[in-house]
């Protein structure tokens, strides 16, 4: 036979245990105690992690949607330029039941973007800003200051403080 002793499993007693093995773990009590600290810690990070992937979504969400909205006003605009300039065309007497027909509809048109927050802002007269114009066309002008905005090519628009469609101008130069 061998000499080493082989402990019995059924000996629990903490005589039994190998000296070895008091020296590694000192208390098993601790040892469970970092291990639930550990996916304590884990829990934590996770739960930190979904939250803030949860608000990204969310956000992004947003985002898309607001994107969304400015891409199809910015399309309805450019209708709302068309009756704008069929507004301005004299047609004659046989025409009126139709400009009033047109005039109806833009004015629903006009309505629709109002109650949506949508509009236009005025140009003439106002001090050249890149922010929310854009420059077509620069004309000398004795009767007006240098930058000073001296004609509307297009109408620009504002969704809220939002820019939805800068105003395409006419700037006087000296």
């Amino acid at each position: 036979m061998t000499d080493k002793h082989v402990p019995d499993p059924a000996d629990s007693s903490p005589a039994a245990a190998d000296p070895s093995d008091v020296q590694e773990g000192a208390n098993p009590l601790d040892d469970l105690r970092r291990e639930r600290d550990d996916f304590q810690d884990r829990y934590l990070r996770k739960t930190a992690e979904f939250d803030n992937y949860r608000k990204r979504i969310e956000r992004e969400r947003r985002e898309q949607a607001d994107q969304a909205v400015v891409s199809l006003l910015q399309d309805v605009l450019l209708i709302v330029d068309d009756f704008d300039r069929a507004l301005t065309v004299d047609a004659g007497g046989e025409a009126d039941a139709y400009r009033k027909g047109v005039e109806l509809i833009y004015q629903k048109l006009s309505d629709l973007l109002r109650k949506r927050g949508v509009k236009a802002f005025d140009s003439l007269g106002a001090e050249f800003d890149p922010n929310i114009h854009q420059a077509v066309v620069h004309e000398s002008s004795p009767d007006h200051r240098e930058g000073e905005v001296i004609g509307e090519m297009q109408k620009g628009y504002m969704m809220g403080d939002r820019l939805l469609r800068p105003a395409m101008v006419k700037v006087a130069k000296a």
